[in-house]
Formats: C-alpha cells, sequence, structure tokens
C-alpha cells in the first residue's frame, strides 16, 4: 500500500491578515470563521482559524489576495527566518552573565560628613559612575559631590533640563545594565513619577535618593515625612511598588544607598531611598564599608553589542493578554520582595509595654523619648522601620502580645500610620492594641519632650494629637 500523503496545513500570519472572508468561503470543511479580536500591529480583524481537522488542500491559501496572510507552514518558515535575518543581519552572540565581584578596600579613619554626602559615598562604593540630576533643595549637595568626583572616576554626571529629562535619562542608563542614580527632593520625586512607572513596567534598576521636604506644593525645605505615601503606594499609574528604604543616620545613608543598588539590581527594580531635610543636613560619623563593589553585566542589558543586540527593554505590550501576563509576573516579583526584604531596628523592645513606631529622623528623637521614659519606670520600646515598604510586620506582630499601646510617631499627617494600619490589616492581625500617635509637618520635627508628654498623658492639642 503506497504511503498516504501528508499535505502541510496553512499557516496565519495575523499581522498580514485583513479579515477579508474570502479564505472562509474557499475552505470546504468549515475550519475559519471571521475573528474577533484586533490585531495590535495592523489595527485590524483577522480571521480565526482552526486547522486541527485541516486535510491541506490550499485552497483557501489560493483564496487569500494578500501574499502572506495565508501561506503554506513551509513558506511562513522561510519568511520568518528571512524577517529575522533583516532585523538581526549579523549572528547571535550567546549574553552571558557577568556577576558584580566585590574588591577589599584599604582600612581608613572614618569620615566626618552630612548625610547626602554619606549617599553619594555610598553609590560611587557600590559601583555607581553614573549620575543624572536636576538641582532641588534640600538634596543639591548630594549631587554636587558626585559631580565632583565622577569625573576623576572615569563617570559620567550630567545636570538635566528636568526632572522629567533626569528619570528618562536613568531609564536608558539602566537598561543598558549600568548602575545609575539620582538626588532629588520632594517636588522633584513628583515629576519623576511617570518615568518611574516605566522603569518598573520595563524592569530597569535605578536609586532614587529622595530627601524629603515639608509639601504640599512648593511647600518649603524644612524636614518632612512627606512622600512616604508617594513611594510606598504611588510610583506611577499601574501596579507599581519598589523596595523603599529609611535611613535614620549619616551612616545608614551611605549603607542603605550601597544596599538600594544591590536590591536594584537583584530584583530588576527601581529602589526608592527616604531621606528628609534633616537627615540630609545632618552631619555625622561615618565607617567605610570592608569592600567595595565592581559591576558586572547584566545578560538581560542593552548594550549595544553583538551579544546583546536582541535583547528588549520596554514597558508597552500591546496585546491585553500579554499585558495581564506581565503584570502577574511583577506582582510575584513584588510578593518576593515582600517576603525577603522587611527590616527593621528594635530598641528596648523585649519588655515594652508602650510601642512607639517612627522612621528617619523622628526616630532619632522617639529613641531619646524612650530612654527618658524608661528612666521614670515606663516600659517603652522603639520599633523603628527601615524599610517602610515593603512595611517589617514581621517584626511587629510578636511584639504587640505585651505591648497594651502603640504610638506613631512622624512628621506628617499620618502617611506611617497609615502604612502600619495597612500592613496588619493584610496580616489579619486583630491586636485589640490603642494606636495613638505624634504628629508635626510643615518642617517642624516631633521633639522627644512632645513624645514623652503624649506618652505620659500630658499632650498639648496644639503640636500632638492622640487618636
Amino acid at each position: 500500500m503506497a504511503p498516504v500523503e501528508v499535505r502541510p496545513k496553512p499557516v496565519l500570519r495575523s499581522k498580514y491578515c485583513k479579515g477579508c472572508g474570502r479564505c472562509i468561503d474557499a475552505c470546504a470543511q468549515g475550519l475559519i470563521e471571521r475573528g474577533t479580536d484586533i490585531h495590535p500591529a495592523s489595527g485590524l480583524v483577522p480571521i480565526a482559524l482552526h486547522p486541527e481537522a485541516c486535510n491541506g488542500c490550499g485552497l483557501c491559501v489560493d483564496a487569500c489576495p494578500e501574499p502572506y496572510g495565508l501561506v503554506s507552514a513551509s513558506l511562513a518558515a522561510e519568511l520568518d527566518a528571512s524577517e529575522d535575518r533583516r532585523r538581526f543581519p549579523h549572528p547571535r552572540l550567546p549574553a552571558e552573565e557577568v556577576p558584580a565581584a566585590r574588591a577589599a578596600l584599604p582600612e581608613g579613619r572614618p569620615l566626618v560628613v552630612k548625610g547626602t554626602h554619606a549617599a553619594a559615598i555610598g553609590a560611587l562604593l557600590a559601583g555607581c559612575r553614573h549620575f543624572f540630576g536636576y538641582p532641588i533643595t534640600p538634596s543639591t549637595e548630594g549631587a554636587e559631590l558626585m559631580a565632583k568626583l565622577l569625573p576623576s572616576l572615569g563617570g559620567v554626571f550630567l545636570q538635566a533640563p528636568s526632572e522629567v529629562a533626569t528619570v528618562n535619562m536613568m531609564y536608558g542608563c539602566g537598561g543598558a545594565g549600568r548602575p545609575v542614580m539620582t538626588f532629588t527632593s520632594s517636588p522633584g520625586f513628583s515629576l519623576m513619577l511617570e518615568g518611574i512607572s516605566y522603569m518598573i513596567g520595563a524592569e530597569v534598576p535605578g536609586v532614587f535618593v529622595d530627601v524629603m521636604r515639608a509639601g504640599p506644593g512648593l511647600g518649603n525645605i524644612g524636614p518632612e515625612q512627606a512622600d512616604l505615601k508617594l513611594a510606598c503606594r504611588g510610583l506611577g499609574h499601574g501596579n507599581t511598588h519598589a523596595v523603599v528604604l529609611a535611613p535614620a543616620t549619616p551612616q545608614e545613608m551611605l549603607d542603605f544607598t550601597m544596599l538600594a543598588f544591590e536590591l536594584s539590581f537583584r530584583y530588576r527594580n527601581p529602589v526608592v531611598l527616604l531621606a528628609d531635610g534633616h537627615l540630609g543636613e545632618m552631619t555625622g560619623k561615618v565607617t567605610l564599608p570592608a569592600e567595595l563593589v565592581r559591576p558586572g553585566e547584566p545578560a538581560w542589558a542593552v548594550s549595544g553589542d553583538a551579544a546583546h543586540r536582541r535583547n528588549l527593554i520596554a514597558s508597552i505590550l500591546l496585546k491585553e493578554t500579554d499585558q495581564e501576563a506581565h503584570n502577574l509576573g511583577l506582582l510575584e516579583k513584588y510578593a518576593r520582595m515582600a517576603e525577603g526584604e522587611q527590616r527593621a531596628e528594635l530598641f528596648r523592645c523585649e519588655d515594652a509595654e508602650v510601642l512607639v513606631v517612627a522612621c528617619t529622623t523622628p526616630a532619632r528623637m522617639a529613641k531619646g523619648a524612650v530612654r527618658a521614659l524608661r528612666d521614670v519606670g515606663i516600659a517603652a520600646g522603639l520599633f523603628r522601620p527601615q524599610t517602610v515598604w515593603p512595611f517589617p510586620i514581621r517584626s511587629l506582630l510578636p511584639l504587640l502580645g505585651r505591648a497594651r499601646r502603640v504610638v506613631v510617631v512622624e512628621a506628617s499627617g499620618g502617611q506611617l500610620e497609615d502604612e502600619l494600619r495597612l500592613a496588619l490589616s493584610h496580616a489579619g492581625a486583630s491586636t485589640g492594641v490603642e494606636i495613638q500617635h505624634v504628629r508635626r509637618m510643615g518642617g517642624v520635627l516631633p521633639s522627644q519632650g512632645e513624645i514623652v508628654e503624649a506618652i505620659r498623658g500630658k499632650r498639648s492639642s496644639r503640636k500632638v494629637v492622640a487618636a
């Protein structure tokens, strides 16, 4: 018996199909029907082909008026290969991951520097050699130090014409796999949000040091925790999150900036470091680490060489199902961040009946208040979030069994307390612990005395509001 001839089935190349329907009339098996989905490239509605029962007669191919709409399988493969050759005329080389390396840093004496300078030094030690920024008080001195040091290190400092330009320059640099950063302050950070959303969507690393000042609007240049909500819940449109670090000392400004670069490349995502105007200007002793970082080259980077030729960095997917799948992937990444990057410092919390929650500069006043309260027999402790997103809820929950009160100390109208309450809600915690607060705004920081008075029940109605 002669072997049965297997005729190739047709292949639909959707982007060339205009949906004219001639193939529908030609198909004797009724395997072709009008489509319902608009093709994102052509803007037309291609036909829907169901080739399972197709006998390969080829009548539909003959009926197609478009030269490349319905074609044979062999021609489809040839056309795809031809298009690939036109897009990438040179053979593809493998893009290998070059991991970052560490090198010993000669031991030296501690430095006495202000917070913004400490962050700049941390960036240099983390291997950052590209800085883009627009001057804005009270963050400008960090940028000034980068402008002074980067040229001598073979790096690039570029003062952009605006914050909008800054973030787009960072997008390009981060997309090339290079460590990149900026210094900004609250109004400038607001202008960067669209670009940050693009970077998150395209999974591009970058470090944003936001030295917060009083708002809303232009406000003033006094210290305030005005951007917690923005950094934790408002990084542009869509499903956007980033690790948000909250240092409280110049030493942490250096250490957390180095950490920010590490996390940014670990997750291929921007990282935000939130300081405030006081911390940015505060001078303190800073000890340099034992090692510095020599950046590698990620396999995903768009570096402009043959090995990375076919890499693509983009935050746009025109097909709705592709965009949904991408968002699901981002949400899975955020879950890994939330699980792995919760950080907090606990001070005298082991037996605390009054738990003070504070971060950045107000945490320093809160620590002094805890010491003063301990001196008068009140068992107080300080819970200091070092990440405000993800909020370090795992470290907090065990403390709530003993605590009778939680007092949130902040230089804002409740943004830190909102993060605390939201984290408790997501954790399903029903503690019954009373939550109170001490708040100052407008560039005024809560004082140690105000915190002590609030906890001891001697509250000033003007300065302290307790829930």
